[in-house]
């Protein structure tokens, strides 16, 4: 049997320590990219939000319209506002009938009603791709 010298040990040991120092190095960097890779689609997703934030009243003010003047074409025109709005990610926070939720919803008024539960919207809300982009303004049943 052959015995190593204690420098052949030594260099083995740092051959060993440079081999892990790579590896954690190679994951490091795989991370990185990963995570720069994930917030260039976050931003991608989300550089819409101004825009979109600005159309919204005109959406409300389409919908509110509508209630008021008759015909077909204001109808479509809404519905084709809003086909573009949604191809874009956003969607209406479905609040009516629900359970309050604070981070979706801001309560401006109380009422007569189940408590804690949506019994009325004063003004809509919407979420791009799933985060608030304005809360649904509501009335909650006080119980």
């Amino acid at each position: 049997m052959v015995k190593k010298s204690k420098k052949v040990i030594e260099l083995e040991e740092k051959i060993a320590d440079l081999e892990n120092k790579w590896k954690r190095a190679l994951a490091d960097y795989e991370n990185l990219r990963k995570r720069l890779e994930k917030e260039k689609q976050d931003f991608i997703k989300f550089s819409n939000a101004q825009l979109l934030d600005k159309l919204l009243p005109l959406l409300d003010s389409l919908e509110g319209c509508q209630g008021k003047l008759e015909g077909e074409g204001l109808k479509l025109l809404k519905e084709q506002f809003r086909k573009i709005l949604e191809s874009e990610g956003l969607r209406e926070i479905e609040a009516l009938g629900k359970k309050f939720d604070p981070l979706k919803m801001d309560a401006i008024e109380m009422g007569a009603g189940e408590k804690n539960k949506v019994i009325g919207v004063i003004m809509k809300g919407y979420e791009l791709n799933g985060k608030v982009l304005r809360p649904a303004k509501v009335k909650v049943g006080a119980g």
